[in-house]
């Protein structure tokens, strides 16, 4: 990561590490193999890309065509009717006459075409047998072979009792037709002034009443309401927090947008939050001013003033209509919060792509205590995506897990934890502060936050009170490289209402180039108020980094294991041992194999889910491979930021998983999965070696 040159020549000249000293070689951060494992390096100047494993022999493609959604929905339709695509109700049942939907089904109901050309069994036994006792996949499953006769294919339902969180249907079309009400957020954003602000003059409709414009901060749609008719009435509903729907109001104005009106059997209306900034005007009139109270929808007219203008107030009963859930003085105080401890635990990251959760089963298993879901975007799963909800899914063996989420904004941040709160079952909430992808800081969100302390202290304050649920964050030390600023505000965090602080030791400008910069954790961590936890991130390699870390900060409550985990995930055993494990090749591949069965549990033991864990798995596998085994190293331990030399193992699997070529990643999965279908080529989504340039600067 601070190699400065020795990148380049380990690519380059790696024939030329067998006449550099151990000390020669580590300065230039490559790893000091022992001289009798060094090979040369392999022949790159084929035409196969190394990062791409394509067919051989296959025309390379020099344009993609671009096809409309339209199109791509249509291609879809079609390879779903496809014999490949198996109806799943028949699937599971193996009766032709079991879908509902018969001959407007979307799939397949041939099930001896089907059979012809489905692939052949993989090795093995089905992973649902031993845990659930019968395959939901039914006829679908690669390893129908293995399914006994006497029991039944199908099961109650595709999901895992093993796993939680899941994405509820119903919740779903609430979302997509954004009829989700979120009481508690809006009470707190209300609260704090950060529910919606007005932009701009108030627009005059023709009898000189008021179109109140009301926009929220995050840049959502604009809300518009026309708050008087030609009569001087007040047409501005107002909403019931619990039920209420959104509506389109027609106005003159360009602007449109949704505003909340009332069920007919609601009896108390409530104030609109564009009260609090827009207030409504009413015309007088004689019989105003000459009752002594005079009800409109939604307030009341009591009094006058001396030039007999009519006074505005709250009816009295409005204390009665505040629900439990919308009255901030029954929000439980910070003491009363849910309380999470991470000290001493061993706390594996979230990792975007990698960090899924077979992923994580397979860290539990060799001793990872503190688990967290990959990071997932406020907007994604305020929007119902559900590709996005999968990413919150908690299997039970996780007893200590969190999810991640990212949003630029109070409101969206707000709002997404009271669903999660709502929908899931989680331990704690930590909000991303330090994503350095360009993608999400163009956005505002991730390291972006780092230059907007006030937008950082809003979103922690509403985050915590809003949900019950401990709310932890993940930083850098700043923004960019040399400026660092958490030092200014770590002393603030705790009364914001966050339960745990994650410093990663590097600035978003730094992305994952030179090493983190731990001296720095270390002073933050000492300044850190007592009830405020801090863990330290950053290149933690081995149970050396871990005990070097804890002794020269007590301070700290524990390390977050980030890309260590990745490359070889059996460390969390090794810090537990407090011993470097030389690990075997044929312990490194059952502990693939495992990855493997939790990947066919969670994905699916048909042929797509067979592929969607073949994905995972090379994904991983472009990690792994830059693993070095205790035995071949001159110096121990192995630093993270050392490129690995070509070397030959003890024995052939071993070379095989020390390849850096996509090629043998894929002979790998075949080890596992069979073959790789047809056409099938791989490109991993994330280099492994992130650190060979800097990013930004």
């Amino acid at each position: 990561m601070d190699g400065d040159g020795g990148e380049e020549d380990s690519r380059h000249g790696s024939s030329a590490v067998t006449h550099e000293t151990v000390d020669q070689l580590i300065a230039r951060c490559i790893a000091p193999v022992k001289h009798e494992f060094l090979r040369p390096p392999p022949d790159r100047t084929s035409s196969q890309n190394d990062d791409v494993s394509t067919p051989k022999n296959k025309a390379p493609v020099l344009a993609k065509e671009k096809k409309s959604k339209r199109q791509l929905k249509r291609e879809r339709r079609q390879d779903q009717k496809s014999t490949k695509n198996l109806c799943p109700e028949i699937s599971k049942s193996g009766d032709v006459n079991s879908c509902r939907y018969q001959d407007k089904c979307r799939f397949s109901h041939d099930i001896e075409a089907f059979k012809e050309q489905k692939p052949a069994d993989l090795e093995g036994e089905c992973p649902f047998l031993k845990s659930e006792g019968s395959c939901p996949y039914g006829l679908s499953c690669r390893f129908l072979g293995t399914h006994e006769e006497s029991k039944p294919l199908s099961s109650t339902g595709l999901e895992r009792r093993s796993e939680v969180n899941g994405f509820s249907k119903d919740v779903q079309k609430l979302l997509w037709k954004n009829k989700m009400t979120f009481p508690k957020a809006d009470a707190i954003l209300k609260s704090l002034g950060l529910l919606s602000k007005s932009k701009g003059n108030a627009l005059e409709n023709k009898d000189g009443g008021d179109k109140c414009v009301q926009s929220d901060d995050i840049g959502s749609c604009v809300v518009t309401s026309e708050l008087e008719n030609k009569d001087g009435v007040d047409k501005c509903n107002q909403s019931d927090d619990d039920d209420s729907f959104g509506v389109i109001v027609e106005s003159d104005s360009k602007l449109e947008g949704s505003v909340e009106v009332l069920k007919d059997d609601d009896v108390i209306n409530r104030e609109l939050e564009s009260d609090v900034h827009c207030p409504l005007k009413r015309r007088k009139t004689a019989e105003d001013c000459g009752v002594e109270e005079t009800k409109t929808e939604g307030v009341s007219v009591t009094d006058q003033n001396v030039d007999g203008s009519c006074i505005r107030s709250e009816p009295e009963a409005r204390t009665e209509a505040i629900t439990p859930e919308t009255d901030i003085s029954l929000k439980s105080h910070s003491r009363e919060k849910k309380l999470i401890d991470f000290r001493e635990k061993l706390y594996l990251a979230p990792l975007t792509t990698v960090g899924n959760l077979p992923f994580r089963r397979v860290c539990k298993v060799l001793g990872a205590d503190v688990t967290c879901g990959e990071m997932a975007m406020c907007t994604n799963l305020l929007q119902g995506q559900a590709s996005e909800w999968a990413l919150l899914r908690r299997h039970s063996s996780e007893d200590l897990f969190g999810v991640q989420i990212c949003g630029a904004y109070p409101d969206s941040v707000a709002r997404t934890v009271e669903l999660i709160e709502k929908e899931c079952s989680v331990d704690f909430i930590d909000i991303n502060m330090g994503c350095p992808i360009d993608i999400v800081v163009n956005k505002g969100a991730g390291s972006a936050l780092l230059t907007k302390p006030m937008r950082m202290k809003n979103v922690v304050e509403v985050a915590s009170g809003t949900v019950d649920i401990p709310i932890t964050i993940k930083v850098r030390t700043a923004y960019f490289e040399g400026k660092n600023r958490i030092d200014s505000v770590i002393a603030d965090f705790s009364s914001w209402g966050a339960s745990a602080v994650t410093i990663h030791g590097r600035s978003r400008q730094q992305r994952y180039s030179k090493l983190p910069d731990w001296d720095y954790v270390y002073q933050c961590t000492k300044e850190a108020p007592k009830n405020l936890q801090v863990v330290g991130n950053g290149d933690v390699f081995s149970f050396e980094d871990w005990n070097k870390h804890k002794t020269e900060c007590p301070e700290l409550a524990t390390c977050m294991i980030a890309r260590g985990a990745l490359i070889k995930p059996w460390i969390f055993t090794e810090i537990k041992e407090q011993r470097h494990w030389d690990i075997s090749s044929g312990e490194r591949l059952n502990i693939f194999k495992d990855f493997v069965h939790f990947g066919l549990q969670h994905w699916g033991s048909d042929t797509k889910g067979v592929e969607t864990t073949r994905r995972f798995l090379l994904e991983w596998l472009s990690y792994t491979c830059r693993y070095i085994p205790v035995g071949l190293m001159e110096v121990v331990p192995q630093r993270i930021n050392w490129r690995p030399p070509s070397y030959y193992g003890r024995d052939d699997l071993e070379t095989l998983m020390a390849s850096d070529s996509a090629a043998d990643w894929v002979r790998l999965s075949e080890m596992l999965l069979g073959k790789v279908p047809d056409g099938f080529a791989f490109a991993p989504k994330h280099k492994s070696n992130a650190y060979d340039r800097a990013e930004n600067g």
